[in-house]
């Protein structure tokens, strides 16, 4: 679905990322990994359109993506969340996933005034996938309550919630266990690996819970200094040893 083929950015003289390749295959959870300043969020934000490469190749089901508008990449289903919960905190949960799917609730301006029943039929769709996006993350009894006042755990679990409704193929989740303790994680965990082949079509994160990503991920990219450092299937990386070295440092 998603091939990243020499992708590299400079800020100046900073080679933020350098030649980076790899591709997520459609069912699969592919998961970006590396230290602190790896390159693994301008990656991100290269695919998205957030940033315009300097060098490389982003193609989209075969076709050129490369510095397209994060908008325009929305429209195509790549979806993504930041590394800061960005929700509606003033708004209920329930509301937050109804605002979440504007894309599907495009309509010309005559219909504001005079909705008919096209709309009606589309509202009551809307509504009922935000009750079922309630149900799947786990906050279905927390539907009323204001955004802002639920816990980081719970704010991680809206957020992918929201992310879902814009009905993403591709759901790219920066840092989703951000904060969360142990069960929060696993309960993040056993969500994610839920949504291919049934919300989504593939996964791609970008996270630091070594834990989590273990047991999510299908494939794993390592970065290190901007750099594709290693990629395989978790048991390979854990046993790869200049991925341990990027991480606790080489013996004196």
């Amino acid at each position: 679905m998603l091939e990243v083929s020499g992708l590299s950015k400079s800020f100046g003289g900073i080679h933020a990322v350098q030649d980076v390749d790899f591709t997520v295959g459609k069912g699969q959870i592919v998961s970006l990994i590396g230290p602190n300043g790896a390159g693994k969020t301008t990656c991100f934000n290269l695919i998205t359109g957030f940033y315009e490469p300097t060098r490389g190749r982003v193609l989209w089901d075969g076709h050129e993506v490369t510095a397209r508008k994060p908008c325009r990449m929305a429209q195509l289903g790549v979806i993504r969340t930041f590394q800061k919960t960005n929700v509606l905190r003033s708004l209920s949960v329930f509301d937050n996933l109804i605002h979440a799917q504007y894309l599907r609730d495009r309509m010309p301006l005559w219909r504001t005034f005079w909705p008919g029943s096209v709309q009606a039929r589309n509202e009551r769709s809307i509504s009922q996938s935000a009750d079922e996006i309630l149900e799947l993350v786990g906050l279905e009894k927390r539907s009323d309550v204001q955004a802002g006042s639920l816990s980081c755990g719970e704010l991680r679990l809206l957020e992918v919630g929201v992310a879902l409704g814009a009905n993403p193929r591709l759901l790219m989740l920066d840092e989703p266990a951000a904060g969360l303790n142990t069960r929060e994680a696993e309960t993040l965990a056993e969500l994610l690996v839920r949504l291919p082949d049934q919300w989504v079509e593939s996964l791609l994160l970008v996270e630091h819970n070594m834990n989590l990503i273990m047991r999510v991920s299908d494939h794993i990219v390592v970065m290190n200094f901007g750099k594709k450092l290693a990629s395989g299937t978790p048991a390979e990386i854990q046993r790869n040893e200049e991925v341990l070295e990027a991480y606790m440092g080489k013996a004196a």
